[in-house]
C-alpha cells in the first residue's frame, strides 16, 4: 500500500495517459534505498489499464552480464522479432545468442526500440525497470536509446534508480521520504506508536518507508510507547536486515549466500551443499523455507528473489569477504560461460592468467554482441588479474577501445592512461618471454573496423613495440574524436604502417595542416600501389603541385569493387580533391546507406557528418539538417566531442542558407567553442563558412568578402584546402559584389587550378559562373545553366545571370531565369536568396507575388526523410532500417505525410518528389 505520493502518482498517471494516447514518454524515479521506488513501479504496472506490461530489474550479481536485463524485459515478446527490419532483427537476435552477433550497438538499440513498438501495437506498452543502477551496460544503453526516442509510439518507460548513477537524456522525478502525515498513516497501520515517538522516528529515518516499517517491527513496546529512548542512530535498512539474517540458522544463511550469487534454485542449492559439511548436505531446502518464512526471500518456481536488494547486502556482510570468495569459487564449478568467468574473478586473490583469460573470453563474447560497456568492464578486470605486464597493457588497451565504442570516453581515457604507463615503463619491466595465450584475445585491429577481442582465437603475443603501437593508435583515434586533433596527428605520424599513415592523413585533414598531408603522401609512396595508398599519394601531389589526378582517377575507377562505408568515404575524398563535389556527395550518400544497414561499430556519428554535408551540397537543406540533428544526438551519446562540433557547424551552414540568423550564429558559436581549443581546423572553417554564407545571403557583401578572405588566410580554421576550394565560387561572388575585382580574379585563378582535373558538368558549371561574374560576359552563364545538375547552385547561377541581364538593360530576357531561381529557392527554403530573386524580378518589371511555399515545407525533418526514401521505392522496413525507426513508426509518419501533401499513395508521393 502506498502512503502519500500524490505528486509521484500524478506523474505516473500522466505518463501512462499520454503513452496510451500515442505520445510515448520515459521517466526516471531517483531516490535512496527503501524510499518506495519499487512500490511506485508496482503502481505504474497496476494502472497500465489494458496495456501490455514488461518488467525487469537490475541485479548486482548480473551487472556485468551483457544484455541480461534486456533479455529479462523483452523475452515475453521475443516472438515479434520477425516483424523487425532485417538488420535490426539480426542484431537483437545476435545479442540474445539466437543468431550470429552484430557488433554495432546502434543497430541493437534500434532493434530494441522497434521490438517495443511492435509489442505496443495492440494496446500500448508500459516498461518498468527496477534497480537501474545495476542493469548491465549493454541493456542500459539499448533501453536509454529507446527512451530518448519515444515520440509517437505508444510505449512508456519508468526506470527506478538508486544513488547518483547517471541516466542521461530522460526526465527525472526525485522520490524522497514521506511527509509527516503520510508517515503517521504508515505507522498507524503497523503499530501503536506514541505521538512524540512518531516525530522522532520520522526525523531519524528521514521518512524512509522501508526503514520506518522495519524499525517498528524490531523496536520494543517500551521504545514505541516512549518509556525508553530510541536508539540513536536508528539502525539503517541493511543493519535491520542484518539483524534478521543473524537470527537464521547456519544452513539458511548459507543457502541465502549461494542464492545471492545465482538466483536459479538449482545452482543455489548445489552451492550451499558444496559449502556445507557432509552431514548438512541436502538440508538447504529447509533453510530456504526458513528464510522465506522470515520474509527475506520469495521462491517463485525455480527462482529465488530477495525481498529487497538490501537483504542481499546484509547476507554478504554477514558472510564476510573470505566466505564470499569461497562461495564464488564453488559457484564457478556449477555454472559455465560468462557467469563462470565472473565467479572465478570474484574468487581470485592475486593475479591468475587462467582466470584473466576466461574473463577476457567473456569480454569477447559481450563485444561480439555489441555489449561494449560490459566488455570494457570485463577486460579491465581481466587486466587486473593478468600477471604479464605486456598482456596486461594490451587488455587495458582493448578495455579502452570497448569503453570508447560504448560511449564512455572518460572511462576509455582512464584505461588508456594505465596501458600507456605499462608500455612506456622502463624496459626491464616488460622483458618477458614471448608466449601463446590460448583462448585469450585476438589482436585488435582498426577502431573503426569493429575488430576486437574474440573468444577462441589464439593470440601470439607481439613484442613491446607492437603493443605500444596499438596503444598509440587507439590514443590517436580517441584524440581525433574527443580530444586534441593536432595531438592525434602527431601520434599517428609516428607510425610506419599504411593504416597509421591513413590515420595521420585524416587527422591532418581535420586539423587543416596541408604540409602534414603532403608529408603523409610522400611517406605512402614507399608502399605497394593500391586503393588507399594511391589516394594518399594522389592527394599529396594535388596539394603540392596540382598533379596526382591520374592516381586519384584510378582509385575512383575501382568504386565498383568497394563495399565498406570507410572505403566509400576514401573514394569521396579522392573525388573531392579532383574538384568533383557532386561525385563526392554521391559516394558519401552510399557510405551512409552502408553504415546504417551493416553497422560501422561506433563510427556512425562520424559518417553522418559527411552525409549531412553531402545533402547540403545537393541543395537538400531539410534533409541535411535532419541528418545533422541525428548525428549530433549520436555524437553526444557516444562522447565524440569533435564530431559534435562538425554537426553543429553543418547546422550553422543550413541555418545560414535558410536565413535563420540567430540559429546560425548560435550553432556556429557552439561549434567554434569546441573546435578552436581542440584544434579541429576543419570544423572551425565550416563554422566560419556558415557565417560568411549568412552575410552573403543577407546581402552584406563587404562583410561576406572579409569573412571569405579570413577563411582563406586568417582566423579559425583558415586555409583548410577543401573548405577554401569549395567556397571559392562564393568568394568570387562576394568579392565582385563588394567591388574587389582583383580578389575575385585571384580566386578564379585558384579555382582553375583546383578544377583542372574535374570532369563533371557540375564542376564546369561552377567555374563558368565565376568566369561570367569576373569577365562580365553573358555566354558563360548560359553555358553553366545547361550544365548544372544541383538545384541550389543552378538557382544561384540563374539569379546572377538574371541580375546581369537586368543591369545590362535586358529586363525581358532577365525575367525567365529570375523566375526559375525564385521558384527553386522558395522550394528549398533558402529564404534570403528567394527574397533577393523576388526583388530582382520586380526590378525587371514583373509585378509578381512570392510563390506559395512548397508543400514539402510543411513536413518535419523526420517526415521529409521518410518521404524521400519512400519516393525512392524503399519499403517501410527498409526505411526503418536506415533511419533507426520501427516499421510502425514509419507507417505512422506516412499517415501524417499524405494529408499534408494532398496525396493518398506511395505512387503519388514518388511522382510528387
Amino acid at each position: 500500500m502506498l502512503y502519500g505520493r500524490t505528486a509521484e502518482t500524478a506523474a505516473i498517471d500522466e505518463l501512462i495517459g499520454s503513452t496510451l494516447a500515442g505520445d510515448g514518454r520515459a521517466l526516471v524515479l531517483r531516490g535512496a534505498a527503501g524510499v518506495g521506488k519499487s512500490a511506485l513501479l508496482d503502481l505504474a504496472a497496476s494502472r497500465a489499464g489494458g496495456a501490455t506490461v514488461l518488467r525487469a530489474g537490475g541485479v548486482e550479481g548480473e551487472a556485468d552480464l551483457a544484455f541480461a536485463a534486456l533479455h529479462q524485459l523483452v523475452w515475453p515478446v521475443i516472438g515479434l522479432l520477425d516483424a523487425l527490419p532485417g538488420p535490426q532483427r539480426d542484431a537483437v537476435a545476435g545479442a540474445f545468442g539466437m543468431a550470429a552477433p552484430s557488433q554495432d550497438r546502434f543497430l541493437v538499440s534500434a532493434g530494441v526500440l522497434s521490438l517495443l513498438v511492435e509489442a505496443a501495437a495492440d494496446s500500448g506498452l508500459i516498461c518498468v525497470v527496477d534497480d537501474f543502477q545495476w542493469v548491465d551496460r549493454a541493456s542500459a544503453d539499448a533501453l536509454l536509446f529507446a527512451a530518448r526516442r519515444l515520440r509517437t509510439e505508444r510505449v512508456g518507460m519508468v526506470l527506478a534508480v538508486r544513488g547518483d548513477a547517471p541516466v542521461k537524456g530522460v526526465p527525472e522525478l526525485r522520490v524522497d521520504g514521506l511527509d509527516a502525515e503520510s508517515a503517521d498513516a504508515l505507522l498507524d497501520a503497523r503499530a501503536e506508536v506514541a505521538p512524540g515517538v512518531r516525530s522522532r522516528l520520522v526525523a531519524l529515518t528521514g521518512g524512509n518507508p522501508l526503514v520506518l516499517g522495519e524499525a517498528v517491527a524490531v523496536l520494543t513496546a517500551d521504545q514505541l510507547a516512549g518509556r525508553t529512548p530510541l536508539p540513536d542512530p536508528l539502525p539503517g535498512g541493511e543493519q535491520l536486515f542484518g539483524d534478521q539474517v543473524a537470527l537464521l540458522s547456519e544452513g539458511a544463511r548459507r543457502v541465502l549466500l549461494a542464492a545471492s550469487l545465482e538466483s536459479d534454485l538449482g545452482p543455489a542449492l548445489g552451492a550451499a551443499d558444496a559449502l556445507a559439511g557432509a552431514r548438512e548436505r541436502g538440508t538447504h531446502e529447509a533453510g530456504l523455507h526458513e528464510a522465506e518464512r522470515a520474509g527475506l526471500v520469495v521462491v517463485s518456481g525455480a527462482v529465488v528473489r530477495f525481498r529487497h536488494p538490501l537483504v542481499r547486502s546484509a547476507v554478504h556482510a554477514a558472510a564476510g569477504a573470505r566466505e564470499l570468495r569461497r562461495a564464488h569459487e564453488v559457484m564457478a564449478e556449477l555454472v559455465d560461460g560468462d557467469r563462470r568467468a565472473w565467479h572465478l574473478a570474484a574468487a581470485a586473490v592475486g593475479r591468475d592468467e587462467s582466470v584473466a583469460g576466461a574473463l577476457a573470453a567473456a569480454a569477447g563474447r559481450a563485444q561480439a554482441r555489441g555489449g561494449y560497456g560490459d566488455a570494457a568492464t570485463a577486460l579491465a578486470r581481466a587486466a587486473e588479474l593478468t600477471p604479464d605486464p605486456l598482456i596486461r597493457a594490451r587488455r587495458l588497451k582493448d578495455a579502452a577501445e570497448a569503453a570508447w565504442l560504448g560511449g564512455r570516453p572518460g572511462q576509455a581515457q582512464t584505461y588508456l592512461a594505465e596501458a600507456r604507463l605499462l608500455v612506456e615503463a622502463p624496459s626491464e619491466r616488460l622483458e618477458t618471454p614471448a608466449l601463446t595465450e590460448a583462448g585469450g584475445l585476438a589482436e585488435a585491429g582498426a577502431l573503426g573496423e569493429g575488430r576486437g577481442p574474440v573468444e577462441g582465437c589464439v593470440l601470439e603475443r607481439g613484442g613491446r613495440g607492437e603493443v605500444a603501437g596499438e596503444v598509440a593508435r587507439l590514443r590517436g583515434r580517441f584524440e581525433l574524436n574527443s580530444g586534441d586533433a593536432a595531438e592525434a596527428m602527431r601520434v599517428f605520424a609516428a607510425g610506419d604502417s599504411l593504416e597509421m599513415l591513413a590515420d595521420a592523413w585524416e587527422a591532418a585533414s581535420v586539423v587543416g595542416d596541408v604540409a602534414a598531408m603532403v608529408d603523409v603522401g610522400r611517406r605512402a609512396e614507399g608502399f605497394a600501389p593500391g586503393f588507399l595508398r594511391d589516394i594518399l599519394v594522389g592527394v599529396a601531389a594535388m596539394l603540392r603541385d596540382g598533379s596526382g589526378g591520374e592516381l586519384l582517377r584510378g582509385a575512383l575507377a575501382r568504386t565498383g569493387e568497394l563495399s565498406g562505408a570507410a572505403e566509400f568515404l576514401w573514394a569521396a575524398a579522392a573525388a573531392s580533391y579532383l574538384g568533383e563535389a557532386d561525385v563526392s556527395a554521391e559516394l558519401i550518400r552510399r557510405a551512409g546507406r552502408v553504415a546504417r544497414v551493416s553497422g560501422m561499430v561506433g563510427q556512425l556519428p562520424v559518417v553522418l557528418e559527411f552525409v549531412s554535408t553531402a545533402e547540403r551540397v545537393g541543395g537538400r537543406l531539410a534533409e541535411s539538417a535532419a541528418v545533422a540533428e541525428e548525428g549530433l544526438a549520436l555524437a553526444r551519446e557516444a562522447g565524440y566531442t569533435n564530431s559534435e562540433a562538425a554537426h553543429l557547424a553543418n547546422l550553422a551552414v543550413v541555418a545560414a542558407l535558410r536565413g535563420e540568423e540567430e540559429r546560425c550564429r548560435a550553432y556556429a558559436g557552439e561549434a567554434l567553442a569546441i573546435a578552436v581549443p581542440h584544434r579541429v581546423g576543419l570544423r572551425a572553417a565550416v563554422a566560419a563558412y556558415a557565417l560568411a554564407m549568412l552575410d552573403l545571403g543577407m546581402g552584406r557583401f563587404a562583410a561576406a568578402h572579409d569573412r571569405f578572405e579570413a577563411i582563406r588566410a586568417a582566423g579559425p580554421g583558415a586555409g583548410h584546402p577543401t573548405v577554401v576550394w569549395r567556397s571559392t565560387p562564393d568568394r568570387v561572388e562576394a568579392a565582385m559584389a563588394a567591388g574587389d575585382s582583383a580578389a575575385a580574379r585571384e580566386a578564379l585563378e585558384g579555382l582553375d587550378r583546383w578544377a583542372a582535373q574535374a570532369r563533371t558538368d557540375e564542376a564546369r558549371a561552377l567555374r563558368l559562373r565565376c568566369v561570367g561574374l569576373v569577365e562580365g560576359a553573358i555566354e558563360p552563364f548560359e553555358e553553366a545553366l545547361r550544365l548544372h545538375g544541383e538545384p541550389f547552385e543552378e538557382a544561384r547561377t540563374a539569379l546572377l545571370y538574371g541580375e546581369r541581364l537586368r543591369r545590362g538593360h535586358q529586363p525581358g530576357q532577365a525575367r525567365g531565369p529570375l523566375r526559375a531561381a525564385l521558384e527553386t529557392f522558395q522550394r528549398l527554403g533558402a529564404e534570403p536568396w528567394a527574397r533577393r530573386a523576388h526583388a530582382e524580378l520586380r526590378a525587371a518589371g514583373e509585378a509578381v507575388e512570392r510563390p506559395a511555399g512548397d508543400a514539402l515545407a510543411a513536413l518535419t525533418p523526420q517526415e521529409l526523410r521518410i518521404a524521400r526514401l519512400v519516393a525512392e521505392g524503399a519499403s517501410s522496413k527498409e526505411v526503418a532500417a536506415r533511419l533507426f525507426l520501427s516499421p510502425r513508426t514509419v507507417e505512422y509518419h506516412l499517415y501524417k505525410i499524405y494529408p499534408k501533401l494532398g496525396i493518398t499513395s506511395r505512387t503519388e508521393l514518388a511522382r510528387l518528389l
